[in-house]
């Protein structure tokens, strides 16, 4: 079956009011949903094509190698990701099978349509670089990768050249870069002065926020969207945050449980394109997925939402 890139006529119509300045600096408008069962889709600037808020990360979650009863359950998950208006899925050769496992999921499943697929180059051998691109799309099963980044920033000067050649060649749609953990923000800062590059991916939840000070400021300016790993903490700041009952004012916010009032706080950033919570669970599939949807958080209600997590 052919395999679309993106359905666009599916992310038609949810569109931001307002003109808060967001933390760290000004961003323009604030994301407004009404309540209802649209979601919240972002642009992507330097196109304006438009991709949902929370997208699905694969680290650890997908790596379950050849066991086809975990193969299955995973396929699904992306079931119901799909199902719930998901878009991005993100992976890397790094996360051992996960590619692979995914690309067993969309051949089960069968359509794609609305699939926006993102995964890296990791390696410090340019060649090699070169068969890892390959080999994701064999993995995939895709003619087109909408994104390919370089992770963690490894031998970025040598693999962005040859992702532009794979852009202009057709076979890439968008390029980008990536880092985690808070680390290399010095070394991504120069590469998004100095490089037009599509997308950058970084960490930033309620607790790690230090990609306000200078990157969600600098990605606005330059037109680069900006993928925020790690919301959860892997696990940990979910896990600590779900022993702590939900504050009473929530709902201002647009949350209903922990995830939601998490992620709504990524999402509702100016600056942010796409949050990608990982799981291997369809009920936390579920969860993550209606962030996206209801009233969003404004930079009023987000101090209040990082102060009352960071105080945990």
């Amino acid at each position: 079956m052919s395999r679309l890139s993106i359905d666009r006529r599916r992310f038609i119509g949810t569109a931001a009011a307002g003109t808060a300045l967001g933390l760290g600096g000004g961003f323009g408008a604030w994301p407004s949903l009404a309540a209802g069962p649209d979601i919240l889709t972002k642009p992507i600037p330097k196109s304006a094509e438009r991709i949902p808020a929370i997208g699905m990360g694969t680290w650890i979650t997908f790596n379950v190698g050849e066991d086809k009863k975990l193969r299955d359950a995973r396929t699904d998950v992306l079931a119901k990701f799909f199902e719930l208006g998901g878009g991005m899925i993100d992976s890397s050769p790094m996360y051992g099978s996960a590619e692979e496992v995914v690309g067993y999921g969309l051949d089960k499943l069968g359509r794609t349509d609305g699939l926006f697929s993102a995964t890296k180059v990791w390696t410090p051998s340019t060649d090699h670089g070169r068969g890892q691109i390959d080999d994701s799309f064999r993995l995939w099963g895709v003619k087109t990768i909408d994104l390919f980044q370089v992770h963690n920033l490894l031998n970025w000067e040598d693999h962005l050249q040859t992702l532009r050649a794979e852009k202009s060649a057709g076979r890439i749609r968008y390029i980008g870069i990536t880092t985690s953990h808070g680390m290399r923000h010095g070394g991504m800062e120069k590469i998004m002065q100095t490089e037009d590059i599509d997308f950058v991916q970084l960490t930033y939840n309620a607790v790690d926020r230090n990609a306000e000070a200078r990157l969600l400021p600098l990605a606005a300016e330059r037109g680069i969207a900006v993928i925020c790993n790690r919301p959860y903490r892997r696990s940990s700041l979910i896990d600590h945050v779900q022993s702590h009952p939900l504050p009473p004012w929530a709902a201002d916010a647009g949350a209903g449980n922990w995830p939601e009032f998490l992620l709504k706080f990524i999402i509702s950033h100016p600056a942010v394109t796409c949050a990608i919570p990982a799981t291997s669970k369809v009920e936390h599939m579920t969860e993550n997925m209606n962030a996206m949807r209801g009233q969003m958080p404004d930079q009023k209600m987000r101090q209040r939402m990082a102060e009352y997590v960071g105080d945990l």
